[in-house]
């Protein structure tokens, strides 16, 4: 899963990044100074990992990973070159989902680039920056497919869509809001990733006084939830500095900290929630003295598709699935004691894997 992060400059875009990903953005109270795009890998935390690492005396654990993408603030204006212009933009084109930071703190030593705190506004700005972000790769797609729209009915139709597409942006709507026509028109909108497009999960940055209480009192995060309420959003409220904070602590001070907050999960822990859920995804598990691992799939799929994901080999020549839920497995001890009480499964090809299966696949090519 590949998220990228995206805000006004002095919003904690960068702050965010640095907890998350540990890697040491430059962060600072001044506008554009991520330059270059920052990339980190973080470990999808995941409890089930070692539990069952411990009962199959694993060689090593893997778990999922996430990659985040961390490009320079955008500023009004960016597309006609304000700022830094939107030239980092392409940077994240090919991430699952985009993660908004939000400003949801009043602080007279952090300079807002538009002089006061309005998340709404704030989110209208990004929002108009994706937009004409979009309209160019747009007018450019158009252009291309002209040429051989005249003697190709599939491409004729896909002008069509590109230029319904066009005309819905300059509106000032989001490409996911438009309606489609068919399941084609939606496939081949999906393949020409924008920006606008793309599910979007709001963090909402306040300061540590909100945090405990989930930012319920704050004004602002209330406009954030309506907003992404109306949009089919997520929204998970951080306080950037309190993560910077945790990042850099051991594992059990990191729990008694957060416990003294008052919280019960982390930052990294509320986003990976939120962006499986908007995702649809979940994780299935195989464990065995080389290594537990988890491996990140969509909601619904089924086993040989889900054993594909180990290697093709599994899903070609794909026999049966052994499952069994982590929870009963770690229950019994053992896989022959779950298997002995019934626990374990043999599936076909028809079965849909759940989160939290631990799979054994059988195959044969």
């Amino acid at each position: 899963m590949k998220l990228g992060i995206v805000g006004l400059p002095n919003v904690g875009k960068s702050t965010l990044f640095n907890s998350l990903t540990k890697a040491g953005a430059e962060s600072a109270n001044y506008p554009f100074c991520t330059i270059d795009p920052n990339i980190g890998v973080v470990p999808v935390p995941d409890a089930r990992l070692s539990q069952l690492a411990e009962l199959y005396h694993s060689a090593k654990i893997v778990p999922a990973v996430i990659e985040f993408v961390d490009i320079a603030g955008l500023v009004k204006g960016a597309s006609k070159g304000e700022g830094l212009g939107n030239q980092f933009l392409s940077n994240i084109r090919e991430v699952d989902s985009i993660v908004h930071v939000v400003r949801c703190f009043e602080d007279p030593n952090v300079i807002h680039v538009d002089g006061s705190v309005d998340p709404l506004r704030d989110i209208e700005t990004i929002n108009l920056e994706l937009i004409f972000s979009d309209i160019e790769i747009l007018d450019r797609r158009i252009s291309k497919t002209s040429k051989g729209s005249m003697n190709d009915k599939t491409l004729a139709k896909e002008l069509e869509t590109l230029k319904k597409l066009k005309a819905h942006l300059e509106d000032g709507k989001l490409a996911k809001s438009m309606e489609v026509d068919d399941a084609d028109e939606q496939e081949f909108i999906s393949t020409l990733n924008l920006l606008t497009y793309k599910p979007v999960i709001f963090a909402a940055n306040v300061c540590e006084d909100d945090l405990a209480n989930d930012g319920i009192d704050n004004e602002s995060v209330k406009k954030v939830r309506e907003f992404a309420k109306e949009n089919n959003s997520e929204v998970f409220v951080i306080c950037a500095q309190i993560e910077q904070e945790i990042a850099e602590l051991e594992e059990d001070e990191k729990k008694m900290f957060l416990e003294d907050l008052g919280l019960t999960e982390s930052g990294l822990e509320k986003l990976i929630a939120a962006s499986y859920q908007l995702l649809g995804l979940i994780s299935y598990l195989t464990a065995g003295p080389t290594e537990t691992r988890a491996w990140t799939i969509t909601k619904g799929t089924k086993a040989p598709q889900a054993a594909g994901k180990i290697h093709t080999d599994f899903e070609r020549g794909f026999i049966r699935a052994e499952v069994v839920f982590y929870k009963d497995l770690l229950d019994c001890k053992t896989y022959t004691a779950a298997k002995e009480k019934g626990l374990v499964g043999l599936e076909g090809k028809e079965y849909i894997v759940k989160d939290g299966d631990v799979i054994l696949f059988r195959f044969n090519v």
